[in-house]
């Protein structure tokens, strides 16, 4: 039920919901001056969420900031890669990877440079409308077609969000008996909420690996201080989402 409903609801962290909401109750309402006030309410939050500097500036403070484990000699017995790195295409029946795949893509040339001896991919299904997209066992095929061996692959295809993520992916490895250091690998904006979910899940050596962080060198040119850009606004919508899933998932004491 919980799956379901934050999906349903998903649409209200949207600004550009609240930016439409704004500006059509302005157009209904009969008290004066609350109109103009109301638009002035939209144009403000638009130019705010769109506004790359501050968005960046908002990632940068959610983001951790993590020692550089590329520069370190550490070995781990195993990587947990978060799923949510790209969308099934069900027709040809493959991955088409986003910009999440960063996740895999990373931990592969951990795999081949000897610091990670498996590779634990965890991710289902978060559509309603389409359960079969079942990520892990794309991702599999994938791994099968570059001679991946499914000795050092553990795949959890049934968790449908990060709570799930966690929860089942333990059940797998207490059913295997697979322990010692885990290595947990996911986009840096996701990881605050990933890495307090799975300590409370009873993960006890983890270490955060960080990927496709969202901020980036601080810049101060003209644009990025002042012009709205829209790729801002999608950044803003991911952040928003990120923010009261985490809130939601306290609240629930999955974190």
């Amino acid at each position: 039920m919980f799956f379901y409903l934050s999906k349903i609801l998903a649409f209200t962290v949207s600004p550009l919901v609240w930016v439409f909401a704004l500006l059509l109750y302005s157009f209904f309402t009969k008290m004066d001056g609350r109109a103009k006030k109301l638009r002035i309410a939209a144009l403000v939050l638009l130019y705010i969420c769109s506004n790359p500097f501050l968005v960046d500036e908002c990632f940068r403070a959610w983001e951790p900031v993590t020692p550089d484990y590329d520069l370190m000699d550490s070995k781990y017995d195993a990587a947990i890669v978060l799923g949510g790195i790209g969308d099934v295409d069900l027709r040809l029946q493959k991955m088409n990877f986003g910009a999440s795949s960063d996740r895999l893509l990373q931990t592969l040339k951990l795999y081949h440079e000897g610091r990670v001896k498996k590779i634990i991919y965890t991710g289902g299904s978060g559509s309603i409308e389409f359960p079969e997209k079942r990520e892990g066992l794309y991702v599999q095929k994938y791994l099968r077609t570059i001679q991946f061996p499914d000795s050092d692959l553990i795949v959890e295809s049934l968790s449908k969000n990060t709570y799930e993520n966690a929860i089942f992916t333990k059940h797998l490895l207490d059913s295997l008996h697979l322990g010692g250091n885990f290595m947990l690998v996911t986009s840096a904006f996701h990881m605050p909420r990933s890495m307090a979910i799975f300590k409370k899940a009873g993960y006890k050596h983890l270490t955060p690996y960080i990927t496709n962080r969202s901020s980036g060198v601080r810049r101060k040119t003209f644009d990025h201080l002042f012009i709205p850009n829209p790729n801002a606004l999608l950044g803003a919508e991911l952040l928003i989402h990120e923010w009261i899933g985490y809130l939601i998932y306290k609240m629930r004491g999955y974190a």
